[in-house]
């Protein structure tokens, strides 16, 4: 995306943008000021003309520095006043900087004005020493806008002492400028609609009304202006939907009330008659938004004297306090963690594994919060969560479509509940050692294969991981709507560990397991839709036939009569938002939950710790409350800064000469890309290219990975962020053969980018001046160096398949298999054997057997996913790529006694017949690889 312009509509970045356009006024007026002393300032003044025009269509949407505060400023540019408009730019800037406006009554007032006396009181609850948390509410109104200052001035007035929040008034008089509003004014958590509005906007903004067509179906079409009304509240929820919506009508409200479109309307009013009551609603809306019933009982119950003779010896902290020798950890910690700890379920706290209080509340708002039906509670990880939804949904035998690169938790689920994985390859990046995601095609191509067979009643779910840790993002109702095609009743789990946070995002909300879910629930229900299904009957037949070609080639519709949406997600809460670590949630959304729900709780009762920890506990409760008052803004927030990183780190002329984050077009291959985008960065691409791809194409790249390739610097992955660590003191997670991911999230500043800039500028200069300085000996050793890292690179091995043994059908061609039976095998000491890794012995057999036949989950960091699964045939290209890895942990391999294998004499085999087994699946796999290359 370019850098900030003049149009309104660089919504996406609109916070930002915004307060970029303050500090070029806020410069601009100093230059101005400067000059003016001298008698220089013609042009300096006409800059700051230019600076405040770019700046002033923002405020249009925003509260503060409000009609006054604005009006001063044009004043005082108009009379040239340079001193005086300096210092209130300065001062208006440095309130929306530090956002002392929310809390501090005479920043609204112009500065030769005495403060509290003007157009904006901010009274205190009494005896309340905190400003109370402030937010905006935007009104919709049909009014001409000289009556707005009036309108905003009777809704203070309603303001009380008592009042818990305090918020301030931003009128708009169109469809498209409320739009516009609630994207760019991140303050916004009501709308309060007046019925009778017109619908264009005054402002530029042509992206704006493209998304409005292309993503929201909404165009200025022929409806009346009273019409708009319900419209816009069904717009609003679909970009924000945690936001609180009041419609004012003077027609019939309760007939309004009573349409089902008006589900997302919080309240109906009949026109004004009732301002103190329209008062309230605003400020209840916001305040079950801002209620955490866990986490406020937990802040009650560690105020409480308790005594306590439960197994919990820190509860209360007195054998910390009180002890000669640990004292430090109390003092470390503050003792209010330890007043709230506790075993106990009862006084005021709940149960995790069987709520029936505030847990038991705090979930459903979780739940409407994430566009679940129900949300559980985990804190002992999302691979926990991962493993409580397979057991819970999966039986010894079922068949699940799993991505053999998702997190070693999904392969131990299937494990633990018998189920056989059928695995499906991400397409690969070898050059940079990593994967991509699952392409549909190859999906549909298994789920077809299997049904050939004659197994695809035996199919059960789908697993994908979404998005990639590397940040491939799938089209998630493309997916289901094709997998629905050839199997209706199908379960999806959307491992969405790293995602968690894209439910905040209009742009990104689509691409969630939830999030699809809910468009296709409206898909489902438009009689519409059916009509894509009766041409593809039309086309294909009835019953998809495995033989016909053309199914792999053609968008699948499912029978809305007969599909059902059976969606589950799983997401780390702690990664993405501010939970504490271990904090995760399961969502689902399953229309026949209440076939498994019995299930289901068992499932959490055999995962989930008896003895919770209640600070996770509580960080979740508070984590869902943050996220639905200030998600959107955090989320947007951290795009941004993403952004601003690429563009900084890949157009700088000595850090690009040595290190580069990857674009687009190099994370994802052009088939998976219709829309024809190559880059968030590139001079011409604007946001509508974006939005095509976001609703377009197979996959998308999450903005905030930023893949940066190290290996032209001549570091590894692994060395490179070792050097981050112990020399600068920044810290991430994922490392390649030749590059390292960053990755903002809503936790990250502009500081720690200017930081981490700083820090790769000097690393360059550092290997530029050793270059320079060196002799040809050093200059071709790095270059050496860098061959090794960016061309050199070991081939990705594919899953091959399972042994004879832990197959239904060996003489099949589908590759799923029994992995718990070879996995408990492994157990057996006498059943297995080790061959060592460099050994000619490990290659004759790779070749032509007997076969090496995995007893393991072999699992090196990085890339961190099984390259061998328990029951697997290892193949020579398997062999080659751990011989080459160059990474010290390896999950599953000793190096000392080599790969821990089944036996061929526990698989039933004699040796001189080993070597012909597997004829079948052997050939099926190389199909499978030739096409996949």
């Amino acid at each position: 995306m370019p850098a900030p312009a003049t149009r309104i509509d660089h919504f996406f970045s609109g916070a930002e943008a915004r307060l970029d356009r303050w500090r070029e006024l806020h410069r601009a007026t100093q230059v101005w000021a400067a000059k003016a002393r001298t008698g220089s300032d013609a042009n300096a003044r006409s800059a700051v003309s230019t600076a405040l025009s770019e700046l002033v269509s923002f405020e249009d949407f925003q509260a503060f520095p409000g009609h006054r505060l604005l009006a001063a400023l044009k004043d005082r540019i108009k009379g040239g006043d340079a001193m005086g408009a300096a210092r209130l730019v300065q001062r208006i800037s440095s309130a929306l900087m530090s956002r002392s406006y929310r809390s501090d009554s005479g920043e609204w007032e112009p500065e030769d004005e005495s403060s509290g006396g003007g157009e904006r009181q901010m009274p205190t609850a009494a005896g309340d020493p905190k400003a109370r948390p402030y937010f905006e509410v935007l009104v919709v109104s049909p009014s001409p806008s000289t009556k707005w200052p009036g309108q905003i001035q009777n809704m203070r007035k309603l303001r009380r002492n008592l009042d818990a929040f305090i918020y301030e008034p931003v009128v708009v008089g169109s469809f498209e400028d409320a739009i516009l509003g609630v994207m760019l004014n991140t303050d916004v958590q009501t709308v309060l609609i007046y019925d009778g509005f017109p619908f264009a906007s005054t402002h530029n903004a042509p992206v704006m009304r493209q998304f409005l067509m292309a993503t929201l179906d909404i165009k200025n079409d022929d409806l009346a202006p009273h019409d708009y009304g319900l419209r816009l509240a069904q717009a609003v929820k679909k970009i924000r939907p945690e936001l609180d919506i009041i419609l004012l009508s003077d027609r019939n409200a309760e007939v309004i009330a009573a349409d089902p479109a008006a589900a997302c309307i919080s309240r109906v009013f009949y026109d004004v008659e009732e301002p103190l009551e329209i008062h309230l609603c605003i400020l209840q809306g916001v305040q079950d938004r801002y209620s955490t019933p866990f986490f406020d009982n937990l802040v009650k119950y560690a105020q409480k004297p308790v005594g306590t003779f439960h197994a919990l010896p820190v509860a209360r902290g007195k054998s910390i306090f009180k002890s000669n020798w640990i004292r430090d950890m109390g003092e470390f910690y503050g003792p209010t963690l330890f007043l709230a700890e506790s075993s106990a379920t009862t006084g005021g706290l709940d149960s995790l594994l069987e709520p029936t209080g505030n847990i038991k509340v705090a979930q459903e708002k979780c739940a409407r919060a994430f566009g679940c039906d129900e949300v559980f509670w985990v804190t002992n990880g999302t691979s926990t969560s991962n493993k409580m939804v397979e057991q819970a949904l999966l039986q010894p035998g079922d068949i699940v479509i799993v991505d053999r690169n998702c997190h070693k938790s999904h392969h131990y689920g299937c494990v633990l509940a018998g189920a056989q994985p059928y695995y499906v390859e991400a397409y690969p990046m070898t050059e940079y050692s990593m994967y991509g995601g699952v392409p549909l095609r190859g999906i549909k191509k298994a789920l077809m294969d299997l049904k050939a067979a004659g197994r695809l009643h035996k199919v059960k779910m789908v697993v994908l991981t979404n998005c990639t840790f590397d940040g491939h993002v799938y089209n998630t109702k493309r997916v289901m709507e094709e997998c629905l095609a050839i199997k209706p009743d199908m379960i999806f789990l959307w491992d969405e560990a790293w995602f968690g946070f894209a439910r905040w995002s209009p742009f990104y909300r689509g691409r969630t397991g939830m999030g699809a879910r809910a468009a296709l629930k409206e898909d489902f229900a438009n009689p519409a839709y059916a009509e894509h299904y009766k041409a593809q009957v039309a086309k294909l037949g009835k019953d998809l036939n495995p033989k016909d070609k053309r199914v792999l080639d053609t968008r699948l519709y499912p029978d809305p009569k007969k599909a059902k949406l059976r969606v589950y997600m799983t997401t780390s809460t702690h990664k993405s938002m501010s939970a504490l670590r271990q904090g995760s949630m399961v969502g689902v959304g399953d229309e026949d939950f209440h076939l498994v729900v019995e299930n289901f709780h068992e499932a959490v009762f055999t995962h989930a710790s008896t003895s919770p920890n209640q600070q996770i506990i509580a960080s979740l409760d508070v984590a869902r409350r943050q996220m639905e008052l200030e998600g959107y803004e955090l989320v947007m927030r951290s795009i941004q800064l993403a952004l601003e990183l690429r563009r900084e780190v890949n157009n700088h002329p000595l850090v690009s000469k040595y290190f580069r984050m990857l674009n687009v077009e190099e994370m994802i291959p052009a088939s998976y890309r219709g829309s024809g985008l190559r880059s968030y960065i590139e001079d011409g691409i604007t946001w509508a290219d974006a939005l095509k791809a976001i609703r377009e194409d197979e996959f998308i790249l999450d903005p905030t990975r930023l893949t940066l390739v190290c290996g032209t610097a001549g570091f590894d992955g692994t060395q490179f962020k070792g050097i981050l660590a112990s020399e600068y003191e920044i810290q991430l997670n994922k490392t390649s053969r030749n590059s390292v991911l960053f990755q903002t999230n809503i936790n990250n500043t502009r500081s720690d980018v200017a930081n981490l800039m700083k820090v790769l500028v000097e690393i360059a200069q550092k290997i530029d001046k050793k270059l320079m300085s060196g002799d040809d000996t050093g200059r071709k050793a790095f270059a050496a160096r860098v061959k090794s890292l960016m061309e050199d690179v070991p081939d990705l091995p594919n899953f091959s398949y399972f042994h004879d043994k832990f197959r239904d059908n060996p003489k099949g061609t589908t590759l799923e298999g029994h992995m718990r039976e070879a996995f408990y095998m492994a157990y057996d000491h006498d059943g297995c054997e080790h061959v060592k890794l460099f050994s000619s012995e490990a290659d004759k057999r790779a070749r032509s057997g007997p076969p090496l036949v995995s007893a393991n989950f072999v699992i090196p960091y990085p890339p961190g996913f099984p390259i061998m699964v328990p029951g697997q045939v290892i193949k020579p290209d398997t062999i080659e790529f751990m011989r080459k890895l160059d990474v010290k942990e390896i999950h599953g391999y000793d190096k000392n006694l080599g790969l821990k294998l089944i036996a061929p004499a526990a698989l039933g085999m004699k040796s001189k017949k080993a070597a012909a087994s597997r004829a079948k699946p052997a050939k099926a796999a190389r199909k499978t690889k030739k096409a996949r290359k």
